[in-house]
């Protein structure tokens, strides 16, 4: 009997203790754990506060055109008797680029040169007509005087003066028309060949030779891409942060790798109702002539800059009721820490830190598991060295 109670009592024993093991792996995780009020380590990373320049960076996209860009077209009607350039090819300004059939201007420019020498025959006949109606006006004018020449034979010199000044006259404006007829005839024959106004590539070529051209029918274009617009629009929040001559970096996925310098050179002065957005260009130099018209554009542009800022990344920012704060370490309690702060600049993976001042490290992973003073698990020396983002 005494033996069985021994036994019922080691029974008992082991039952209490396995239950209260049980008990302290539920809701203490250990006896440490215990007397910090039953909260389990929480395994956490963590990364320096540090001090280096941030920028606020503003990412736009757009489509780039050529600087300039005009079409080659005639102004008179005519068969396309000569093309000198293909797509891509470069023109220089004054370069002839086509050539029209002139055969019919030239025998308009014939036709005017000659109109006009009948027209300068006939102002010469014209002169000396008014010559000798000057002399005999002047002749009866001189025999009247003496009583020779009669009143009527004043009249008639006096008449035939005036009819001969209004020939002149007549035949001096019949020249003049004639000059001007021989002037448009040249101006027009000039038309007949297509000229570049300005240097540039060829970008699209619309007709092939042999074409029968009517007025303005466009032959080719010509763009000059020395230099670039890219073309995109702002939102009315960043309306007032960027203002013409601002630096710009363009970026193209042909060439992924290689940043061009801009600058802001046009902002529209409205705002599209519909969008609440502006049209922006940004110029670029294409020296290189890397950039294409019609390429996809991405345009950064520096709003701010902080030399000397407090930075921690971004993923350790905890947003609350419109609040943000951090969990900073302490290395030597193995606890964390809830500060809140306020934040200036956010650029992608850092956030600037105004007040208050921070030293240490803190919680980029598990933080949003943790209270105030909660316990934690930090990564050893070898989770660090393989995760360079947590190194001091």
């Amino acid at each position: 009997m005494k033996k069985k109670n021994i036994l019922i009592a080691v029974a008992v024993v082991i039952l209490l203790l396995l239950a209260y093991r049980i008990g302290v792996l539920l809701f203490g995780g250990s006896d440490d754990a215990a007397q910090r009020g039953g909260q389990m380590p929480i395994a956490i990373e963590v990364e320096p506060v540090v001090n280096e320049s941030i920028q606020e960076i503003r990412h736009f996209t757009g489509s780039i055109h050529p600087i300039y860009q005009y079409i080659v077209a005639p102004k008179v009607s005519g068969r396309l008797l000569r093309i000198n350039k293909r797509i891509g090819d470069w023109v220089r300004a004054g370069e002839v680029i086509a050539t029209i059939d002139d055969a019919e201007y030239q025998q308009s420019v014939r036709e005017a040169e000659a109109n006009l020498k009948i027209a300068e025959s006939s102002l010469l006949e014209a002169r000396s007509q008014f010559v000798l109606a000057t002399q005999e006006q002047e002749r009866v004018k001189l025999l009247q005087q003496k009583g020779i020449a009669s009143p009527a034979e004043l009249d008639a010199a006096n008449t035939n003066y005036i009819a001969q000044q209004s020939r002149l006259e007549l035949s001096q404006a019949q020249v003049e028309q004639r000059q001007a007829a021989l002037k448009s005839a040249q101006i027009r024959l000039g038309y007949t060949t297509l000229a570049a106004n300005q240097s540039g590539f060829i970008g699209e070529r619309y007709v092939d030779e042999g074409a029968l051209l009517s007025p303005n029918s466009p032959v080719v274009s010509v763009v000059g891409i020395d230099q670039v617009i890219v073309r995109t629009t702002i939102i009315e929040r960043d309306y007032g942060r960027i203002a013409n001559d601002q630096a710009a970096t363009v970026r193209v996925d042909a060439f992924a790798d290689e940043a061009f310098a801009g600058r802001v050179a046009r902002i529209a002065p409205v705002l599209d109702e519909a969008s609440r957005m502006a049209q922006m260009e940004v110029e670029v130099d294409n020296a290189g002539r890397k950039l294409k018209p019609g390429m996809f554009a991405k345009v950064s542009v520096v709003l701010s800059q902080n030399e000397n800022a407090q930075i921690v990344p971004s993923k350790a920012i905890v947003g609350q009721n419109g609040t943000s704060s951090v969990f900073l370490v302490d290395a030597e309690k193995k606890t964390a820490r809830h500060v809140k702060v306020q934040t200036g600049i956010i650029n992608g993976e850092k956030t600037e830190i105004i007040t208050p001042r921070l030293d240490g490290r803190v919680v980029t992973l598990g933080q949003h598991l943790l209270q105030d003073g909660s316990p934690v698990i930090l990564p050893s020396p070898q989770t660090q060295e393989k995760n360079p983002s947590s190194k001091n």
